[in-house]
């Protein structure tokens, strides 16, 4: 399993409102709106933050997404999260949005989205 990309997830009231405050301390772009997560980038996209109000499916927001590559992978990801008694926070579910993802919360009760795109 390959992992494609780490993005962190900041949970902020007022979407508009944070992505012009990080655009204007961070000069970051931004290369996804849905209205309720954004995520910024730089030119090359290696450095990337997501701004969320509420997850539009999901009961809780992650801290954390990690893109793995494809849905095989995805799959796999969740079969370990499994195996390892890992509590599913949001079932494996192919989105709206074109991705397929599951959440689970480690030890410490961070909730981690894992996901990979459709193609």
């Amino acid at each position: 399993m390959t992992v494609g990309r780490v993005v962190p997830v900041v949970t902020v009231p007022d979407l508009p409102t944070a992505v012009e405050q990080y655009r204007a301390v961070l000069g970051l772009d931004v290369v996804m709106d849905h209205g309720w997560i954004a995520t910024l980038a730089d030119p090359e996209h290696r450095h990337q933050v997501s701004l969320m109000t509420r997850d539009a499916t999901a009961p809780v927001n992650p801290v954390v997404s990690i893109e793995v590559n494809g849905v095989d992978a995805l799959d796999e990801a969740h079969r370990n999260a499994v195996a390892a008694g890992l509590r599913i926070v949001h079932p494996l579910s192919d989105e709206p949005w074109g991705v397929r993802r599951f959440f689970f919360a480690d030890a410490a009760g961070n909730v981690v989205n894992v996901l990979a795109h459709h193609r």
